[in-house]
């Protein structure tokens, strides 16, 4: 029995001498690991009270840096920024401008290789120049559009999560969360301006900013007064989203009986000024005595003051606002 306790007594012994060495042997690779992490983490880990955190929008104007002191200098530019932004366009302003001059250049060459007069070929090349900046402009109605076509159904779910407990903060966080685009964009925006600590009147005041609508009016207007005197928002929003959506059956109503008006305006408009080119590009010197001669200006001045004010009219006819 003595000789079973002390076999057993020297086995255990001697794992555990066993034990011991192998640990040994990794204790160099994990004081080399240990000492590397301890490097690394004291190069790069700085306490909370010493991080900078940069919350400014830095936005250039342009990626020439020349051309981005130039535009920032002027407000027209910014007017451009925001409209790129409202479009969800990634350009910069740099580039409309660049693109409006290639645009104006290209089509002046092909017309002086037509007719061979400069500042004629000129003057017609000019409206060339704005078909970057309607493009955005078009971009940026369809935005809207979108954005009002599913507003509602983002008030209904601000109205779902507020009859279910939810806060003001909660029901802006599930719209930023689960609305379509471009809704969740704008209100995610919006909810992380105020998770950054801005005032929730001045980050409703942004998001009207970015979204210059009256429907958006009324829902940020209605979501302010909540907050500063109390009431039953969501009735409100749910009265709010019954509204939009009549006004959007009540506007397509509106918008189907004047289609012909609004298609007549147009026609009448651009049948003298296509009609010109035309007889430009086929007999410069027949059109060229409208714009040498002196009674031949006076009738290009008359001719185009009553287009612009007929086209004024039209469309202050056509043009019900809902």
């Amino acid at each position: 029995m003595l000789l079973i306790l002390i076999g057993v007594f020297v086995a255990v012994f001697a794992l555990f001498v066993l034990v011991m060495v192998a640990a040994g042997g990794r204790s160099n690779s994990q004081e080399t690991v240990r000492a590397t992490l301890d490097s690394v983490l004291l190069k790069t880990f700085r306490p909370a009270s010493e991080e900078i955190v940069d919350l400014r929008k830095n936005v250039a104007m342009s990626s020439i840096p020349w051309m981005d002191r130039l535009l920032a200098r002027i407000r027209p530019a910014a007017d451009l920024r925001r409209m790129l932004d409202q479009a969800d366009l990634s350009w910069t302003p740099g580039r409309v401008v660049f693109t409006s001059i290639a645009f104006w250049l290209a089509c002046l060459y092909l017309l002086q290789l037509n007719t061979g007069t400069l500042g004629m070929s000129a003057l017609l090349a000019s409206p060339a120049a704005a078909v970057p900046c309607l493009y955005v402009f078009q971009k940026r109605q369809r935005r809207f559009h979108r954005f009002q076509e599913r507003l509602p159904d983002a008030i209904d779910l601000m109205v779902s999560a507020l009859r279910a407990g939810n806060s003001t903060m909660g029901a802006l966080g599930i719209v930023a969360n689960d609305a379509p685009e471009p809704i969740r964009r704008e209100f995610r925006i919006c909810f992380d301006e105020q998770s950054y600590g801005v005032d929730m009147r001045a980050a409703m005041e942004n998001l009207m900013n970015r979204v210059p609508l009256a429907d958006m009016r009324i829902i940020t207007t209605a979501i302010l007064i909540q907050k500063e005197s109390g009431g039953n928002l969501a009735e409100v929003l749910d009265k709010t989203s019954h509204v939009i959506r009549e006004r959007f059956r009540l506007r397509d109503q509106i918008r189907v009986h004047s289609a012909q008006g609004r298609l007549t305006g147009w026609i009448l408009s651009a049948m003298p000024v296509g009609l010109g080119i035309l007889m430009f590009l086929l007999n410069p010197k027949y059109i060229m005595l409208l714009f040498t001669h002196p009674v031949g200006r006076k009738f290009v001045a008359v001719g185009v003051a009553m287009n612009v004010l007929g086209l004024l009219v039209i469309r202050k006819i056509v043009r019900i606002k809902v």
